[in-house]
């Protein structure tokens, strides 16, 4: 045992190992995050993702140091981790999603992916201080901000909005039918009508509070005269 402490403790407090594990660390959070959330990029991805950085970081300062005497010419401590955040960035489209209905999602996910590089560079390069506060403000970013946003902030923060498909019969009047919405204080945006063989197929965004349940809007939806078939998407 005395053998093997001896071997290990050099290790355990070496530099290198205790950026790689702080690195460790910070993806762990940022990955449990996403994870919680049900995103793309968990804490396998983000884990990897800041000790990779943090890794090729500390091996580009390093190997600059290392080999520019012999090759008696400078070379960039950095050279190497400049490399990383373009490399990143293609990692981070692979998590940017767009939907069927035009809908496009993943982008925070990919911002959040390029910073955690971001981060595990400066771990590597021994901006610690830098790399922490960067962490808190990224959580508080996503995690405080929005709910107080959805509270008191301005009342377009606090709109949900679902895309409604409504197939009408043709002797409906549509201008009606918005109307009534309208007084259900729903607000209606991006209406495309379609004639179609024995239906009228009306597509809009629906704007509501937040507070409204999608299922109420589907109700809101069936109840109206005229209409055979709802179907609602939330986004």
């Amino acid at each position: 045992m005395h053998i093997l402490k001896d071997l290990l403790l050099p290790y355990l407090y070496n530099d290198t190992v205790i950026k790689l594990g702080i690195a460790a660390i910070v993806g762990i959070i940022i990955g449990l995050e996403r994870e919680l959330k049900q995103k793309p990029a968990g804490i396998k991805t983000t884990m990897v993702l800041t000790v990779g950085s943090c890794l090729l970081t500390i091996v580009s300062i390093h190997s600059a140091a290392l080999y520019s005497e012999p090759y008696s010419k400078p070379m960039d401590p950095l050279r190497l981790a400049a490399q990383i955040v373009s490399g990143i960035g293609f990692l981070g489209g692979g998590v940017i999603l767009h939907r069927n209905n035009d809908v496009i999602s993943g982008i925070t996910t990919a911002a959040i992916i390029w910073v955690a590089g971001g981060i595990g560079i400066s771990i590597g390069a021994g901006f610690y201080e830098e790399a922490i506060v960067a962490l808190i403000f990224i959580l508080i970013a996503v995690e405080i901000i929005p709910p107080i946003l959805n509270k008191i902030g301005p009342t377009r923060l606090k709109e949900k909005r679902v895309r409604v498909k409504l197939a009408v019969q043709k002797e409906q009047n549509l201008t009606d039918l918005l109307k009534e919405l309208k007084s259900k204080n729903l607000k209606v945006r991006k209406v495309k009508v379609k004639e179609e063989r024995e239906h009228v197929a009306l597509s809009c965004v629906v704007v509501s509070t937040n507070d409204v349940y999608t299922t109420d809007i589907y109700y809101d939806m069936k109840s109206l005269k005229g209409v055979d078939q709802a179907e609602i998407e939330s986004f």
